[in-house]
């Protein structure tokens, strides 16, 4: 094993090497460009085995995947934001393929307005799709995710894609320590791609489905589908728990900090959960009991083991780096639907959203979030979901807005000030 300072997009990179993966269609993005790019200088000086084709499109590029991956080949792919919309209908198609493959999606906020810093709102456009998703927080659970998807996707009893999220820029572009599993190693963890009935050959041509299905038969498909998606939580267990085994790394389908004994706890995925750890050690110190809850496997819902670290608590703070307009939070909405119905659940679960776009989740603001958790579960009221923003970011946005609008029409009477939030750290 050797350690080596890294990029996110050059653990991902890691990661497929260590896989052995055999064919990579490929289309760039930024940010996820630097992954495409290592990889191929790797094949360019003969240090890795793979088949790379540039698609004209995403759509193409899954496309692509899909069909390789059906001929028992280990397949790899990687995008990012507008790019994963774009090949949107693909990820159902491949996830009704059942075929195991791992795609890389390096987080970035979706247009309009344009923007190129992170946040969940690509990712989970995909939520539904039939992919299996993995959520990164780290450099070195890049690469580690990586091998665990490759394990989770090619069991039997699951076969189906695993997309494995990092958050663009905050960690694509962010060096850290890595420690990197030799080649034996990952092989000992990650054997051949054993495709049994998933062979395609033009000498034994063979029908993998077909064109039209009426609605029972439909109906059939998809809930196997959905079947096979509730196999993986045993399956991921397994292999997670193997990994620990052979490397010494633990990755529980839901990671909890400080929580056994917290009174109340954030809920959080992605990057910026590393900042609510600083927060909780912080207000640790500060003698409030507070703990941290971040699902690491987000599809399937580990359900039993969200239930097990949030049941109990006084208050839930679920911290989402996404909006749903018209509704809100979307992992709030995940959360509170798995503690329904049992009887210690927590009084209250506040929404909060933050980090659209890449803005940053100061510290003060995780102060303030988990001031108003213990308000509400004193006063048994929730106040409604609240976004992280300032009231010096909201004067500063109206000022150029008026400036905008002065600039343009040449008439002055937008003074720029507008209404300001009531707090000083969540509208």
């Amino acid at each position: 094993m050797t350690r080596a300072l890294l990029t996110g997009n050059a653990a991902a990179a890691w990661g497929a090497r260590l896989a052995r993966i055999d064919y990579l269609p490929a289309f760039p993005i930024t940010p996820q460009t630097e992954i495409i790019e290592t990889i191929s200088r790797w094949i360019g000086e003969d240090e890795m085995r793979c088949r790379m084709v540039m698609l004209e499109s995403e759509h193409s590029m899954l496309t692509a995947a899909g069909a390789a991956a059906s001929t028992g080949v280990r397949t790899f792919t990687a995008t990012s934001s507008q790019g994963l919309l774009y090949g949107m209908e693909m990820l159902y198609t491949i996830a009704g393929w059942r075929v195991p493959l791992v795609l890389i999606n390096v987080s970035r906020g979706l247009s309009a307005p344009i923007t190129l810093e992170p946040d969940h709102n690509d990712i989970l456009a995909a939520r539904d799709s039939g992919c299996l998703q993995l959520h990164c927080a780290t450099c070195q659970e890049v690469v580690d995710a990586i091998l665990i998807a490759y394990r989770l996707s090619e069991q039997p009893q699951v076969r189906l894609p695993v997309i494995v999220n990092l958050d663009g820029f905050s960690l694509s572009f962010t060096r850290e320590p890595v420690s990197l599993p030799d080649d034996q190693a990952a092989a000992h963890y990650l054997p051949a791609f054993r495709h049994d009935a998933a062979e395609f050959r033009g000498g034994h041509p063979a029908s993998k489905a077909v064109a039209v299905l009426g609605g029972g038969a439909y109906s059939y498909f998809r809930y196997e589908t959905h079947l096979a998606a509730l196999a993986a939580i045993d399956a991921y267990d397994d292999a997670a728990r193997e990994f620990e085994q052979q490397f010494g790394r633990r990755y529980p389908s839901v990671e909890c900090y400080r929580n056994d004994d917290a009174e109340i706890s954030f809920v959080m995925i992605g990057s910026f959960a590393t900042k609510a750890k600083d927060a909780v050690d912080r207000l640790r110190d500060a003698g409030h009991k507070i703990g941290l809850v971040r699902p690491f496997m987000l599809r399937p819902l580990p359900e039993a083991d969200l239930r097990k670290a949030l049941v109990g608590k006084s208050g839930i703070a679920v911290i989402d780096q996404n909006l749903a307009p018209g509704r809100g939070g979307i992992l709030h909405g995940e959360v509170t639907s798995v503690l329904y119905g049992q009887q210690e659940r927590p009084a209250t679960v506040l929404s909060y959203i933050g980090g659209l776009g890449g803005r940053d989740i100061v510290i003060e603001e995780f102060f303030q979030i988990a001031a108003d958790v213990r308000a509400a579960v004193a006063s048994g009221a929730t106040p409604a979901p609240r976004l992280l923003y300032t009231r010096n970011e909201l004067t500063d946005m109206r000022k150029m807005q008026a400036a905008a609008h002065v600039e343009a029409t040449g008439d002055g009477a937008v003074d720029g000030t507008g209404g300001a939030p009531s707090k000083e750290t969540t509208a």
